[in-house]
């Protein structure tokens, strides 16, 4: 199952003015290690990285990008990026975009939460209400991020999602000691519960031969 845009920004060169993340990942250090290896001039491209694909649309020197996983395709994000360059055009003036400093303009992470939910549940609709003319993406070229990446560049991520594994795991561990150790006590309360029902058995099967309470006929 594809799980649509899983993260949208909008940059001024390296400086990025909005973004959302619908999923905790290290997507913004590796949009951060390129946005700045991105040609000046107005273009399209798709980077391949692990399973994901980055897709971006470079225009008037704004690079509005966005990260699917690969079975989601690149029609339907360049399709949200036509979209955002178009609301993002709209919601702020010329001197704000080209003024702002970095995370200046986040107020428009709202709108790329809201477009990528709706383009990640409803692609065929999407695509349909897009205004504008969207480009064949067969024309839009596709390269591995590793050729785009300083060597230093790409040992950082690497070592950055190698210390994310690790902490998935350590917290995996903890989960999984704090379970054990929920269900040691659950059974240790229920052991305590068999054994305090046995004594209670014995002790009325006793008291029932022996007379109830004071086992007087046993005592004579």
């Amino acid at each position: 199952m594809s799980l649509g845009i899983v993260y949208a920004l909008v940059a001024r060169g390296p400086i990025v003015l909005a973004e959302h993340s619908t999923t905790p990942t290290n997507f913004q250090q590796v949009t951060h290690a390129i946005l700045s290896k991105i040609p000046p001039n107005d273009s399209k491209l798709t980077y391949v990285y692990d399973r994901y694909l980055f897709h971006y649309i470079q225009s008037n020197n704004i690079v509005y990008l966005c990260i699917a996983d690969d079975k989601f395709g690149r029609r339907i994000p360049f399709a949200f990026l036509q979209d955002t360059i178009e609301r993002f055009v709209a919601a702020f003036t010329e001197a704000e975009i080209t003024t702002a400093q970095s995370m200046g303009l986040n107020s428009f992470a709202r709108t790329l939460a809201r477009q990528m939910d709706y383009f990640s549940r409803s692609p065929q609709d999407s695509i349909q209400n897009v205004r504008g003319e969207i480009s064949q993406v067969k024309d839009v070229m596709v390269q591995n991020i590793e050729r785009v990446l300083e060597r230093n560049d790409r040992i950082e991520i690497l070592i950055d999602k190698s210390n994310s594994l690790n902490n998935a795991a350590f917290a995996f561990r903890k989960r999984s000691t704090a379970l054990k150790r929920k269900y040691w006590w659950r059974n240790q309360k229920l052991v305590a519960l068999v054994v305090f029902a046995v004594v209670v058995f014995v002790y009325l099967l006793v008291a029932s031969a022996c007379g109830f309470p004071t086992l007087s006929k046993c005592r004579s």
